[in-house]
C-alpha cells in the first residue's frame, strides 16, 4: 500500500469519525428536544383538563368532551383520563376505542407521589398530573403518539445518513487530492535521486522555497550529495596523486635496472645504481605509510581514544623532531601553567596525536629559513591551542586551504623533498579529535603560524 493511499484511507476515516459523531449528536438532541416539545404539550392539555374539573366537578365531563373532539384531529391516538386516588374512573376520552387503557395501581401510585410525571403508554407519550383540590383529589392523564414530530425525526435521520454517506464521499475524492498534492514533492524527490548516480553527482534536488519538512529533506540530500561529490573528487585526486607519486620512484628504479642491465659495471658503479635504487625504496616506503596512516584515519571505529596529556605528547613530539636533523631547532613554550594538571587531559589517540604534531613541527623546521619551529602551548577556554610558528617562505594566502589537500605542495617549497600528505593527515587527525588546524595570518608576513586547538576532557564532561 503506497503512501498515498494510506493518506488518503485515514484522512477518510477520520472525516467519516467525525461527521458520524457530529450527526448522532444533532439526531440525539433533536430527539430530546422533540420529547420535551410534546411533553410540553401534554402538559398545557392536562393542567386545562385539571381546572375545568376542580372548577365544574363531573359536569364538565360534556364540556372536556367537546374540547378534546374538537382538537382530536391536532393529537394522534388522543386519550384523557382522570381517576380518583383509589383509581376510579372519573372521566375518559379516546380518539379511538383501541386508544383506551387502565391504569395500573403502580402507575397511579407513582403519579400520586411525583406530582406531575411523563412517561411512556404502549407507544404514547403520556402526561399524569395529580391534584389535591380539597376532599376531591384526583389524577388526570393525557396520552397521545406525536406523529408529526417522530416522522419530522424519521426525516432528519435520513437526511443525516444521506449527509453521512455523501460526506465521506467527498472527504474520499478531497483526500485524494490532498495525498496527491502532499505526495507530489516526494514523488518529485524520488525521480531527481533515482537520476543521481557516481558519475552524475552535479545533480541537486529543488527543494522549494518552502520551510517545511520536505524542505528541511531535499536540502539535507543536497548535502549528503555535497559531501558525497567532495569525497569523490579528493577520493579520485588522491588515487591519482598516490598513483603519480608511486609510479615516479618506480620509473626511477626500472629505468636504473635497464641502463646498468646494458653492460657490465664496476663494484663503484654497482653500488652507486644499488644505494640510488635504496633511495627510492626508502621514498616508496615513506609515501606507502603515509598513505597507510590516512586510509586508518578513515575509519573512526577502528581507532582506540583514552584519556591523554596533551603535553606529554607534545614533548615526546619535539624530541623526536629534534633527533630527525641535527639543524632542526625547537623552541616549546607554555603559557601559564594551569592549577589542575588535568586541565590538559583530552581525549584521544596518543599515537595519532604524535604523528599529527610532528608532521606540522617538522613541516615548520623543514621549510623555514633558519630550520627551527616555535610551539606554543596554553589554554583558550574550554580548548587547549597549539600554535607553531615558523619563520621564512610563508604561506601564500591564496593557499592556506590549499595546503591540506593530499599532495598539495606550496610554490615556495614545491623544491624540497615530500610528499604534501603531512598536513591532509594532520588535518585529518585533528578532525577526528573534534578539534581544527589553521594557518593564522599574523602581522609579521614572513611568519606562518599553524594553530591547532583540541578541547579539553573536560569539555566532554559538561
Amino acid at each position: 500500500m503506497t503512501i498515498r493511499t494510506k493518506i488518503t484511507l485515514l484522512f477518510t476515516f477520520l472525516v467519516a469519525i467525525l461527521l458520524l459523531l457530529t450527526a448522532f449528536s444533532v439526531y440525539y438532541f433533536s430527539s430530546v428536544q422533540r420529547a420535551a416539545s410534546f411533553e410540553t404539550r401534554l402538559y398545557g392539555r392536562s393542567h386545562n383538563v385539571a381546572q375545568l374539573f376542580t372548577l365544574l366537578g363531573d359536569s364538565s365531563n360534556a364540556v372536556m368532551r367537546k374540547i378534546d373532539s374538537s382538537n382530536a384531529p391536532f393529537y394522534t391516538n388522543k386519550s384523557v383520563h382522570i381517576y380518583s386516588t383509589s383509581n376510579q374512573r372519573y372521566y375518559a376520552f379516546d380518539s379511538r376505542p383501541s386508544d383506551d387503557f387502565t391504569l395500573s395501581s403502580e402507575q397511579l401510585g407513582h403519579i400520586i407521589t411525583s406530582g406531575e410525571v411523563a412517561f411512556r403508554l404502549g407507544d404514547r407519550d403520556a402526561f399524569g398530573q395529580y391534584e389535591k383540590n380539597g376532599n376531591r383529589p384526583f389524577v388526570v392523564v393525557v396520552a397521545a403518539k406525536d406523529t408529526e414530530g417522530y416522522l419530522w425525526l424519521n426525516n432528519l435521520r435520513k437526511i443525516l445518513i444521506g449527509s453521512w454517506f455523501a460526506g465521506t464521499l467527498l472527504s474520499m475524492a478531497t483526500g485524494i487530492l490532498f495525498s496527491r498534492q502532499l505526495v507530489r514533492p516526494i514523488t518529485s524527490i524520488i525521480k531527481e535521486v533515482q537520476n543521481i548516480s557516481t558519475h552524475n553527482l552535479t545533480q541537486r534536488i529543488d527543494a522549494g522555497s518552502g520551510q517545511d519538512e520536505l524542505f528541511q529533506l531535499a536540502d539535507t540530500f543536497n548535502d549528503l550529495l555535497d559531501r558525497m561529490q567532495e569525497s569523490f573528487m579528493t577520493q579520485r585526486r588522491f588515487i591519482s596523486n598516490a598513483l603519480h607519486e608511486l609510479s615516479t620512484p618506480l620509473t626511477s628504479i626500472s629505468s636504473q635496472l635497464e641502463v646498468t642491465l646494458q653492460k657490465k659495471r664496476n663494484e663503484a658503479e654497482y653500488q652507486a645504481v644499488l644505494a640510488s635504487i635504496r633511495e627510492d625504496v626508502q621514498q616508496m616506503r615513506q609515501l606507502t605509510k603515509s598513505l597507510l596512516e590516512i586510509a586508518k584515519t578513515g575509519h573512526k571505529g577502528n581507532i582506540g581514544l583514552d584519556e591523554i596529556r596533551l603535553d606529554e605528547v607534545l614533548i615526546k613530539t619535539v624530541a623526536a623532531v629534534k633527533k630527525i636533523s641535527p639543524d632542526y631547532q625547537v623552541i616549546l613554550h607554555f603559557d601559564d601553567f594551569p592549577e589542575d594538571e588535568k586541565d590538559f587531559m583530552v581525549f584521544g589517540n596518543a599515537d595519532l596525536l604524535f604523528s599529527a604534531f610532528s608532521n606540522v613541527i617538522e613541516n615548520g623546521c623543514k621549510y623555514s629559513t633558519d630550520h627551527s619551529s616555535r610551539v606554543r602551548l596554553r589554554l583558550s577556554g574550554s580548548n587547549i591551542q597549539i600554535d607553531v610558528v615558523n619563520t621564512g617562505n610563508p604561506i601564500e594566502a591564496a593557499e592556506i586551504e590549499a595546503v591540506f589537500q593530499p599532495f598539495y605542495r606550496a610554490t615556495k617549497t614545491s623544491h624540497e623533498k615530500g610528499f604534501g600528505l603531512g598536513l591532509a593527515l594532520a588535518r585529518r587527525i585533528i578532525g577526528i579529535h573534534k578539534g581544527h588546524i589553521n594557518v593564522v595570518l599574523t602581522d609579521n608576513s614572513q611568519e606562518t603560524t599553524f594553530r591547532i586547538e583540541l578541547p579539553t576532557l573536560k569539555s566532554f564532561r559538561i
